[in-house]
């Protein structure tokens, strides 16, 4: 399984990185992106769009493949790598027809008694008029309770950015694991500086009060693992990918209705 983080300094603290240079961090555009990851972890990925309703949105790609031989459903948030894929991507900023899809995949896997691995790097969902008319929040909030049921094993894994509902509307999970210098937070520190303290300049002690990063999060119970960045190479990969076959192996004996309930009562502790 992924390595637990220790008591000893995290390599962040050893760095001496602040919060800020996390978020930093976190953002970089040198970055393995979500779709990076699907094609790291898995073998034979098809792509499913659409969410049956409105449209397909690119901002969330998902489909079905197989990590070593093992059926999964895999759904990412895709930022984008140049400044075209950006744009096509939204920057990561999924619409309600987004997270409709998301849905729609996750049920086709509790139909077939798949694992999801959901792959989170958003700043937050779509924000516009069209994605506020076709019902965001309803979407999302729809996500949360309908994963907080799917019977089949459920992680999600945050590989750079997990900004508020947008993260979360695919963090209702068995578990969620962040790479070292990914960040998961209710605000963006400069929307927490200009809101609470009123002043766009406090953007560093607003992530120092946010808590985001991931050591922290993992002494709240809110991560359960902290996955180290020794760079994103094949060795990475390897590790991460055999780390999530094990986990799912482990989850897949569990019968669904205790695996419910575990995730249920995760998140009361909350």
């Amino acid at each position: 399984m992924a390595p637990k983080a220790e008591n000893k300094k995290t390599q962040n603290e050893q760095r001496g990185r602040t919060p800020y240079d996390i978020v930093c961090l976190s953002r970089d555009k040198a970055r393995p992106t979500a779709v990076k990851y699907i094609a790291a972890v898995t073998e034979n990925f098809i792509e499913l769009k659409g969410d049956r309703g409105f449209a397909d949105d690119p901002a969330i790609v998902g489909g079905i493949g197989r990590i070593d031989g093992m059926p999964v459903t895999v759904i990412g948030i895709e930022k984008g790598v140049d400044t075209a894929d950006k744009i096509k991507h939204n920057f990561g900023g999924a619409s309600p027809e987004g997270y409709r899809k998301a849905l729609r995949l996750m049920r086709q896997a509790e139909k077939f008694r798949r694992p999801v691995l959901n792959i989170v790097d958003t700043s937050g969902a779509a924000c516009g008029i069209g994605a506020e008319e076709r019902g965001e929040a309803e979407a999302i909030a729809v996500n949360l309770r309908e994963m907080a049921g799917l019977k089949t094993p459920v992680l999600s894994l945050f590989i750079g950015e997990g900004g508020s509902g947008g993260a979360l509307g695919l963090a209702v999970s068995d578990e969620v694991w962040m790479t070292e210098t990914s960040t998961y937070s209710v605000i963006s520190p400069e929307g927490c500086a200009s809101i609470l303290y009123k002043d766009p300049s406090k953007v560093r002690e607003a992530a120092e009060a946010l808590r985001l990063t991931a050591p922290e999060l993992l002494k709240k119970g809110a991560v359960e693992r902290v996955i180290p960045e020794n760079g994103f190479g094949e060795e990475f990969f390897a590790a991460l990918k055999k780390d999530i076959r094990a986990f799912f192996e482990e989850k897949k004996k569990i019968p669904a209705a205790e695996l419910v309930d575990a995730r249920y009562k995760r998140f009361r502790i909350f």
